[in-house]
């Protein structure tokens, strides 16, 4: 049975749709970084998709070819996730104007995966598919303590929960602590072309800290 990440930390991937405080440990990432509507057809959002992927598949079905990484067990593809901001927002998106959002897509990494594994992974990607990755890169991030939800429905109905999410953070006396290296975060759990947008489910966390 190959090993499932939403299944085994499903305090990370699947939270209730009610706030929960939770401190995520630092983690490595396949990551492409872009600017844009994720919603244009042919915008960088949705390029980004066709390269997190291929290098995600690149790394799972290694085992079958030469490259054998240390440490490598069968795994299912961790979901994708997304961290978000605007530049003149400061811990909110306007999701009127997405034009301006830019992003880190992502797709997690099992821990075996070296940098020197990842290095592999794009030579072979680029060899097989003739195409260009050098906008991935492996980026370890640690998020530390956060406020997290579950959201079911549309992702421009997000909002309501975020407020619910904010409140429940003052009510355990944190603050809201989105920076430049702590972002609104996402994690999409349904595919919106074969999901019903009312059934969506997206965990959004928000980086907090403790009020001294």
């Amino acid at each position: 049975m190959a090993f499932d990440y939403k299944k085994e930390y499903k305090e990370f991937y699947m939270p209730k749709n009610k706030p929960s405080i939770v401190k995520v440990p630092k983690m490595n990432y396949i990551a492409v970084r872009g600017k844009g509507n994720p919603n244009d057809e042919n915008g960088e959002y949705k390029n980004s998709i066709g390269l997190l992927y291929a290098i995600a598949f690149t790394i799972k079905m290694s085992y079958k070819g030469s490259h054998k990484i240390e440490g490598y067990f069968e795994y299912v593809v961790p979901p994708l996730e997304g961290f978000w901001w605007q530049d003149e927002m400061s811990g909110s998106i306007d999701y009127n104007r997405k034009d301006t959002m830019h992003f880190i897509s992502v797709i997690r990494l099992p821990d075996f995966v070296t940098e020197n594994d990842f290095s592999w992974a794009i030579e072979e990607a680029t060899k097989k598919k003739k195409q260009d990755f050098s906008k991935v890169e492996f980026l370890a991030f640690d998020e530390g303590i956060c406020v997290q939800c579950m959201h079911i429905g549309s992702y421009d109905d997000e909002p309501t929960t975020v407020e619910l999410m904010h409140e429940y953070m003052k009510e355990n006396g944190y603050v809201l602590d989105i920076t430049d290296t702590r972002l609104h975060h996402e994690i999409y759990l349904s595919d919106p072309r074969r999901c019903d947008v009312s059934k969506l489910k997206t965990v959004i966390r928000h980086p907090i800290k403790k009020i001294k």
